[in-house]
């Protein structure tokens, strides 16, 4: 029982006590004044005592509550459940509450907050009727939820008891994912997939190819491909054909050590991470760049390489229940994914581990560098993440120095602090 439950407990237990207390004392008083009109005073006290016990009971009897939804939404969106109350009794009911159990309301609170939520008030709802009404949540934090039951609550009409009732309806599931912001485009290199060119910076990066021959049309090809010239020589159709030579790669590898995750709720290192990898693993699969992700925790993430709209989406799934819960060293992850990283990729690393950490994850990223891979940098400065008193000193990572280090080995850097715009970080 949370603070506010005991001292709503309290209260209303001081209210039974103390018309006890008169109950008792106005009996007395009538025993010994023998004036049969003082009775009435202990008997409309023990009247309503019973009146506050009994009532709130009555009144959640016969109900019957469902709550509906979607079952995905994105943080940050506004969703809305659809409540449908019944009364199964012939008497009206009313002064009901309908409670739910909404375990992402409050998360984005870095204080936290209960899990249990008001849906409305039920004023008064006649006998054999039904009545329904939405009600606006916001989803304020990613995760994978398990929502409901949907209860029934009346202290109607003294407050001396609470009467609850819960039964198994409005039982569903919510994936909330991590709110995506827009990117442009991304510095990404080319790995080579056929023949080895993959030193260079893609203008569009997607890709480059060199032409190698004519075919048919097919339906979905691009129509500025189609060789005029040939199309009018044979009466058909026919679109130029190009040989990959380099295509982008992009390899995300988060930290999921839980001693990298600074600061509270939704304002903490990982959670900025996790939407940056979201945001970055859309502008590339939409792009029809190979993206894979990597990380180390109580729930891995070792997800295949692929591309599209589909991978995204296996991607997001991931990202929506992803915890910095392991306690894998940061270097040691980056080592294991050098081993399969192809040459030209494009890797992105998320840094704001430790200081006694730092020297062996600059020497992995050195390692990867050697394998000539692109750096792609994401810098916390955890100083911005930290709440109000705390001390950084001789703790975390300095941001300059490891932007420095960073910037000898020709990785591509951004500094993220607490409240950044990441859409303007992101695409200026």
């Amino acid at each position: 029982m949370n603070s506010g439950g005991l001292s709503g407990w309290l209260s209303a237990h001081r209210k039974a006590f103390i018309l006890l207390g008169l109950a008792v004392v106005a009996y007395f008083a009538a025993i010994n004044r023998n004036q049969p009109f003082l009775w009435a005073i202990p008997a409309l006290l023990t009247a309503t005592l019973i009146t506050g016990f009994t009532w709130p009971r009555w009144l959640v009897r016969h109900l019957s509550v469902s709550r509906s939804g979607p079952s995905r939404a994105e943080e940050g969106e506004t969703i809305q459940f659809r409540v449908v109350v019944e009364n199964r009794g012939w008497l009206p009911r009313f002064m009901v509450e309908l409670i739910d159990h909404l375990p992402f309301v409050g998360l984005a609170d870095t204080s936290g907050g209960s899990s249990q939520k008001v849906l409305g008030m039920l004023a008064y709802l006649p006998g054999r009727k039904r009545q329904q009404f939405d009600v606006p949540v916001v989803c304020e934090k990613r995760g994978y939820y398990r929502l409901g039951p949907v209860g029934l609550a009346s202290s109607f009409p003294l407050g001396l008891t609470e009467a609850k009732v819960s039964r198994n309806e409005g039982i569903q599931h919510l994936t909330i994912y991590p709110d995506v912001f827009l990117i442009l485009s991304l510095p990404l290199r080319g790995a080579p997939s056929q023949i080895h060119r993959g030193g260079y910076l893609l203008p569009e990066g997607a890709g480059a190819a060199e032409f190698s021959g004519l075919r048919e049309y097919r339906r979905g090809d691009n129509p500025r491909h189609v060789h005029w010239p040939t199309t009018a020589r044979l009466n058909e159709l026919m679109v130029r054909e190009y040989e990959p030579l380099a295509s982008a790669c992009l390899y995300l590898a988060l930290d999921q050590a839980a001693e990298s995750n600074i600061g509270l709720g939704k304002e903490a290192t990982f959670e900025y991470a996790v939407r940056i990898a979201a945001s970055m693993a859309r502008a590339a699969c939409t792009q029809n760049i190979r993206t894979r992700i990597a990380g180390e925790g109580q729930r891995s993430l070792r997800g295949l390489g692929g591309s599209g709209d589909g991978h995204y989406q296996c991607i997001l799934d991931e990202l929506a229940v992803v915890a910095c819960d392991g306690n894998t060293a940061y270097a040691q992850l980056l080592n294991d994914i050098g081993a399969h990283c192809v040459r030209g990729e494009t890797v992105v690393v998320f840094l704001s581990g430790r200081d006694s950490r730092q020297p062996a994850t600059m020497q992995a990223l050195a390692t990867l560098c050697a394998r000539q891979v692109h750096l792609f940098a994401i810098v916390f400065d955890q100083a911005s993440f930290l709440p109000a008193g705390s001390s950084s000193s001789g703790r975390y990572i300095d941001p300059l120095k490891t932007e420095a280090e960073l910037l000898e080995l020709g990785a591509h850097c951004l500094m993220v602090r607490q409240g950044d715009d990441l859409v303007r970080l992101f695409n200026s």
